[in-house]
């Protein structure tokens, strides 16, 4: 699939505005922006060094401000939008094409006769930044003047200048900005380009979307330094910016061309090693789902420790969330089993296993905090779920036998109680989680101290997949083994008193049991897992209500809305200040990665691979969107399904890479 644009995009501002690109490093850094090249976000920019892998996230180069003289006429070829709702200037106009060249965003800007073209990649595993300007035609020269506008602030925040006077100085090859004493430095590094330090804050950048989010949206950048090329038809510049100062253009290791065929070779490695993964089953696939393996990547990163030196974890999303624990284990089998990469996955099992605390895996790791936050209470059953999928696929007893302690320690903390009243309950052998407060579910959604799904009881989900981990854990005994009889008995006992969930009167199951408040019999997608699941405590008949029932309610082009449209507080828009945004964010906010949950359960009561694959299919015309060549977070509830949320999503890239497998294309 080659996604590219046109003028039909990329000339109007309202569609190339619309659309963002997306690089990453490996370690937690990343760059992204829009199509057009104005700033929408807080969170856009040519270089956002993580300076604390996989967090520590920092603003460091924002942009840069491109200006191109050709034949005596002057091309802008960027574009800002001022806090006067003014855009000046409107470089978009000048952009011909816009194309993803695997995961590197290209453009091409016509320039009367001449063109020239742009693109934009990351160093795997380094805080760098490449943009390379290519004269691709021409009958004579073009000037390229570049103003690189930098920052240095958490990756969440936003800079009013005050008077700020950063230190900026010439340094072999390029410039070299401190903001404060004891920051970390930022070095801009140019091939042959005339190089000129400045100090001139540019005040009153708009953030459109962050006002549509409710939060600041106006900024202000440092104009740091001005370079200045002349190319030939044919000549390529590239530009750098990194927190080291060791990487220099002058060095033909780290040359423009050196690290871009570098990238190539990367991201061709990956593409292989899914082929060989998969080696003739999925010949016949389509060509979109080359560019999810290579989306999958993007939040694969290092989470390093004394334990495990080379730790990986996932993150959740960009452009703001970290590596959350819950989203790490859903996301796995997708992004590293599905993908042909089952060392990372051993990687990621291990480093959690090093978390586990009172049977609890940590929900988030804050950014700026060293001690994680274990309130979940469905993140260390997914653990359970992604070891029996990578045992699935590996048969790695070796592994298997390192976590087997941790496990039962677990199941043992749950049975017995732990945080957050997390608790078997003797009377039903149903796990019951909550207390005033907390979220503890996927629908965690929290505003100061309104908790807008609290869901206290006994969660639907949270129960299946309770069930699942001890059917694995009883697999995982036999395997190596150990005695079994006593996770078979738990499980049987689950089995039985599992029929609790089924509501006769609408033919489809309980959301919550046991709440402060009775029953609650919303229509939800939780219950799927309850049919997608490996193990279903569900007959046949119920499986299949299930799965209709979420189909004609639930199901959308992009994934499941997360509370059925008649119900009285449902809400069909995702948009406002925080309240507004996190009141709606499961009160009928479309999920992309339920996906995965729906499409498992119908092709278990259905066995009919062509209609799961058709539910897949909007989802290749999802990544010529908001997020091009990944898939966003959340939709709106009602048609047409605005993309919403952040615009590449760990798990719903991931679902749909492990239902493409599940499917075989």
């Amino acid at each position: 699939m080659c996604i590219e644009f046109g003028r039909e995009i990329c000339g109007h501002l309202d569609t190339a505005e619309s659309r963002e690109w997306l690089v990453t490093n490996g370690i937690g850094g990343f760059a992204s922006g829009t199509v057009a090249g104005l700033l929408t976000r807080r969170y856009h920019g040519l270089l956002v060094a993580a300076l604390k892998p996989p967090l520590g996230r920092t603003l460091l180069l924002t942009k840069i401000d491109e200006t191109a003289i050709y034949d005596n006429h002057t091309y802008p070829l960027h574009a800002n939008r001022w806090t006067d709702g003014i855009v000046s200037p409107q470089g978009f106009r000048h952009i011909e094409r816009f194309t993803l060249e695997g995961t590197i965003p290209v453009w091409h800007f016509a320039c009367g006769d001449a063109l020239l073209e742009k693109r934009i990649w990351m160093q795997q595993g380094e805080n760098t930044t490449y943009v390379q300007y290519l004269l691709r035609r021409g009958t004579q020269p073009l000037k390229l003047t570049l103003k690189a506008m930098v920052n240095h602030r958490d990756y969440h925040s936003s800079t009013q200048a005050n008077g700020w006077k950063m230190a900026i100085e010439e340094v072999e090859g390029g410039i070299a900005v401190t903001a404060y004493p004891g920051a970390t430095s930022l070095y801009l590094f140019t091939e042959n380009a005339i190089a000129s330090p400045s100090h001139n804050w540019y005040y009153g950048f708009d953030l459109a979307m962050e006002r549509e989010r409710g939060l600041s949206d106006s900024e202000d950048h440092l104009h740091a330094a001005t370079f200045q090329v002349t190319l030939n038809p044919g000549e390529s510049f590239t530009f750098i910016a990194s927190t080291s100062k060791q990487v220099k253009s002058s060095n033909p290791k780290n040359s423009g061309e050196t690290a871009l065929k570098s990238r190539h070779a990367y991201e061709q490695k990956l593409l292989e090693t899914w082929k060989i993964h998969h080696l003739n089953r999925l010949k016949n696939s389509p060509t979109w789902i080359k560019q999810l393996v290579l989306a999958a990547d993007q939040f694969i990163v290092e989470r390093p420790s004394p334990e495990e030196p080379h730790g990986k974890t996932i993150i959740a999303g960009y452009p703001w969330f970290g590596d959350w624990g819950r989203d790490t284990m859903i996301s796995l089998p997708g992004l590293t089993l599905a993908t042909g990469r089952p060392e990372i996955a051993r990687s990621i099992l291990r480093t959690f296993a090093k978390y586990v605390d009172m049977g609890m895996l940590p929900n988030r790791f804050p950014d700026g905090a060293e001690i994680p936050e274990y309130n979940t209470v469905d993140a260390t059953l997914w653990y359970f779920e992604a070891i029996r999928a990578y045992y699935s696929a590996t048969e790695d007893d070796t592994l298997l036998e390192q976590l087997f302690p941790i496990l039962a320690d677990i199941i043992d903390w749950y049975c017995r109680g732990t945080r957050y009243n997390i608790h078997l309950d003797a009377s039903d052998g149903l796990l019951y989680a909550g207390e005033n407060g907390t979220q503890l579910t996927w629908m965690d959604a929290k505003v100061d101290n309104w908790v807008v799904t609290p869901r206290i009881g006994k969660p639907i989900e949270i129960n299946a997949l309770w069930y699942n981990a001890l059917r694995s854990m009883a697999d995982f005994a036999r395997h190596l083994g150990k005695p079994h009889q006593e996770y078979t008995a738990i499980a049987d006992r689950t089995l039985v008193k599992f029929s609790r969930f089924w509501n006769p009167k609408t033919n489809y199951c309980y959301d919550v049991l046991d709440t402060p408040d009775g029953n609650d019999g919303s229509l939800r997608p939780n219950q799927l897992f309850a049919v997608s699941l490996p193990e279903s405590p569900l007959s046949t008949i119920q499986q299949r209500s299930i799965v209709d029932i979420c189909g004609r309610f639930l199901l959308t082009s992009y994934g499941l809305r997360s509370l059925s449209p008649e119900e009285v507080t449902y809400r069909g828009i995702y948009g406002g200040n925080q309240y507004q945004r996190d009141g709606a964010y499961h009160q009928g906010t479309v999920w992309g990665w339920l996906l995965g949950a729906f499409v498992s359960a119908h092709l278990k009561v259905y066995n009919n691979p062509a209609q799961a694959r058709q539910f897949l299919e909007p989802m290749a015309n999802h990544l010529c969107d908001r997020g091009v060549g990944s898939l966003s977070e959340i939709f709106d509830g009602d048609a047409p399904f605005t993309p919403r949320g952040c615009f590449a999503q760990a798990w719903t890239v991931a679902e749909v890479l492990r239902l493409v497998e599940l499917i075989s294309f």
